[in-house]
């Protein structure tokens, strides 16, 4: 199965609650920290929620 590298490239500072709950529930704490996470559909939707903070890449 495949999987994806999901790195925090822009601060939570000032962003909606929804977003920094997304991030903080993909397992995300500071600027540039990585998680590896399976490709699925709960975390594409996250990933869509806060597209504009993180890189993905897969791996």
């Amino acid at each position: 199965m495949a999987e994806l590298k999901i790195t925090l490239k822009r601060s939570v500072i000032g962003r909606p609650q929804n977003q920094r709950d997304t991030v903080k529930a993909l397992g995300l704490r500071k600027l540039n920290s990585t998680v590896v996470k399976t490709d699925n559909d709960a975390i594409k939707g996250m990933i869509n929620t806060v597209s504009h903070l993180v890189d993905v890449e897969e791996i």
